[in-house]
């Protein structure tokens, strides 16, 4: 039996939550916000109910998920500040004096409860419809853009994640106690993966029984870092740094190593859609499926807010056969015009270069064309022939011996005249305005809730960190609008 009554239970320390847990408490208010029965019909089917000792309640282990959004802690962190922060036992439905979870539970909930699950869709769903219900969604706009998120594990390779890990616990033991250095285990000299493995497992082991500074806070969060590396995620050590995340550009001499999370929102700062996708990834690709996903959730969607990178032609064609109003600016860069390819080929807004299909980012632009005919000009973009003479997708793409390889774009074309005439428009102006409030969003998921870095390997990882993030971040704009 999984279902379980979420009130506290009898105890003659109750009242202590009347006292600690004031009305205005963000946990007390999300309780009292959020019906979270929804768990128990979403998951019923993962467990077996006539075999086996009773579960934990899954509502419970939804809601450490959701402290950890919230507080941006890690397992074994928010294990132990629910056993003596009386507002989060009241907000997981315990009794003061009750005991806590292991935190090994929480990893197996992630892995084997909410694996193959639309977590995503399904919480960002419901928060909508809270927002609803609160009668906060005014505006029949959304406003879109994409974050970026670095891999946990980046282009280091297994045996360096280690060691950086192991050489930041030692640091911060030695500014503790310099007199354990001569008794630390000897550090692996090897190039074996399994001898670094067996090492830091050895530093964790004196750490914990000998050095007498395990419990200080500043060498616990190092410490738990190592531990959790080594034993929740040493099947990812083993496969490869994170086999899904990879290279995107945020400007033309600025990349990063991880993935991409595509994001809409209303004007009222209530997030509806996400699409998470491997860093390369273009952002104008995801639009109509931001669109999609906002509009299922309950959303009227008039107007589209976004940047140049989503004023692309198949966008501008979509937004008119649905009637919605496309507030983007077009760039002269990213006019489709009559360009081959245009489906391989892909432009880059933060870098304002094209991509080819290997991954590749053009070394260079020139224009070509006489001023002022705008029809004649095209841009030419060149990219690095040592690239091309290597590349596995050469074929059809690179012909052997040239000595340069060029893709080129026509400045306008027809079908943006009459994008061009409305963002001339004041309505278009002012829309435009709007477009700040998701860019604050994103530093919000990146600088309170731990977004800037994913805290698992596999694009399954990052997006159950974004359903949590966002599941949390709207009911705190809920919240906050409902004061």
């Amino acid at each position: 039996m999984i279902r379980k009554q979420q009130t506290l239970v009898l105890s003659p320390y109750a009242a202590l939550y009347d006292i600690v847990v004031p009305k205005d408490n963000m946990l007390r208010q999300i309780n009292e916000l959020v019906d979270f029965s929804f768990i128990y019909e979403e998951l019923e089917k993962k467990y077996c109910l006539d075999n086996g000792r009773n579960a934990i309640d899954p509502i419970c282990m939804f809601k450490y998920l959701l402290l950890k959004a919230i507080f941006e802690l890690s397992d074994v962190d928010i294990v132990e500040r629910s056993k003596y922060d009386l507002s989060f036992k009241y907000f997981l439905g315990m009794a003061p004096e009750d005991s806590v979870i292991d935190p090994s539970s929480l990893t197996k909930f992630r892995k084997l409860r909410l694996k193959d699950m639309n977590l995503l869709d399904m919480l960002i769903g419901k928060t909508v419809e809270l927002a609803i219900e609160q009668n906060i969604l005014k505006s029949n706009s959304i406003i879109v853009d994409a974050t970026h998120t670095k891999a946990r594990y980046n282009q280091k390779s297994p045996q360096e994640i280690l060691q950086d890990r192991a050489r930041k616990l030692r640091k911060a033991v030695y500014s503790m106690d310099e007199s354990v250095k001569p008794k630390m285990p000897i550090k692996n000299t090897t190039n074996e993966l399994q001898d670094e493995i067996k090492y830091c497992q050895r530093l964790v082991t004196f750490i914990e029984t000998e050095s007498r500074v395990a419990q200080v806070p500043k060498i616990l969060e190092p410490l738990n870092l190592l531990k959790e590396t080594i034993e929740d995620d040493v099947e990812h050590l083993r496969l490869a740094a994170d086999p899904d995340a990879q290279v995107g550009h945020k400007s033309a001499d600025s990349a990063f190593f991880g993935y991409k999370t595509h994001l809409a929102m209303t004007e009222e700062r209530i997030i509806t859609a996400a699409v998470i996708t491997t860093g390369e990834k273009n952002d104008g690709k995801q639009l109509q499926t931001l669109i999609e996903k906002s509009q299922a959730a309950g959303v009227e969607v008039k107007t589209v807010i976004g940047d140049t990178a989503y004023s692309e032609k198949d966008n501008i064609s979509y937004a008119k056969n649905n009637e919605l109003e496309l507030v983007s600016k077009l760039n002269p860069n990213i006019t489709q015009g009559t360009r081959k390819k245009e489906n391989e080929f892909l432009f880059n807004k933060d870098a304002g270069m094209y991509v080819c299909p290997a991954g590749h980012m053009a070394i260079r632009k020139a224009r070509q064309g006489k001023k002022g005919v705008a029809k004649n000009q095209t841009n030419t973009y060149h990219f690095d022939i040592e690239h091309c003479k290597r590349c596995p997708l050469k074929e059809g793409c690179y012909k052997e011996g040239a000595k340069s390889k060029t893709y080129s774009v026509s400045i306008k074309s027809a079908e943006h005249s009459e994008q061009a005439a409305f963002q001339e428009t004041e309505y278009f102006k002012t829309k435009t305005k709007e477009r700040y409030k998701i860019e604050a969003k994103n530093s919000e998921l990146k600088h309170r809730h731990g977004y800037d870095v994913a805290i698992s390997s596999g694009l399954l990882g990052m997006q159950l960190q974004a359903a949590m993030a966002i599941f949390a971040v709207n009911l705190k704009r809920i919240l906050k609008i409902a004061e």
